[in-house]
């Protein structure tokens, strides 16, 4: 059971409730910065080769799966995405406004994160041993090419991805408690 969470279990978007930016709640705590996969902790990054399943298709990383999910009407889009020889072009094509993306995409992206990291982290004892590893460290995708996924590289981004990855820690742990750091 969680005590004191700060995550309201109906929505994924409390940034604005309880977090100003990275900067401000961060000098406190250990921090662990991620972003290419081959760096340390490279194994958090959505480019990180580690296939996942899902609902009974195999997606060569959780990128793949993300970016596939943004035109679920558009089949050939989605099998061409995983099928995409890399992650980056996983993430070229579904970042691509050529094909129409999903109309409720902005309210549903952070669940299918979620749900990738689940799959992932679940799918490889190896990989949630990593992350139990971390304890109570802050996890920062650092990058200042994203400041929503990542911290925008100076700390003023909403780093989704290390929260999101925070939350699936605590979920994990058994009697837990998510400390936002």
């Amino acid at each position: 059971m969680t005590h004191g969470v700060l995550w309201p279990s109906d929505s994924l978007d409390f940034e604005s409730k309880y977090l100003t930016t990275i900067k401000d709640y961060t000098l406190m705590k250990k921090i662990i910065n991620f972003y290419r996969q081959h760096n340390l902790y490279g194994e958090f990054s959505n480019f990180y080769q580690a296939h996942i399943e899902i609902n009974g298709s195999i997606w060569p990383t959780t990128e793949h799966y993300f970016q596939a999910q943004k035109f679920p009407n558009n089949p050939e889009i989605m099998k061409m995405i995983q099928e995409a020889e890399t992650p980056g072009t996983a993430a070229r094509l579904g970042r691509s406004r050529s094909f129409p993306l999903r109309k409720d995409w902005e309210q549903v992206k952070d669940g299918v994160m979620l749900d990738a990291l689940r799959a992932k982290f679940t799918q490889h004892p190896h990989l949630k041993e990593l992350l139990l590893k971390t304890a109570d460290a802050c996890l920062v995708e650092h990058t200042r090419n994203d400041s929503y996924w990542g911290d925008g590289g100076d700390g003023s981004g909403k780093n989704m991805l290390g929260l999101l990855l925070m939350k699936l820690r605590s979920e994990l742990e058994e009697n837990s408690e998510w400390v936002v750091c």
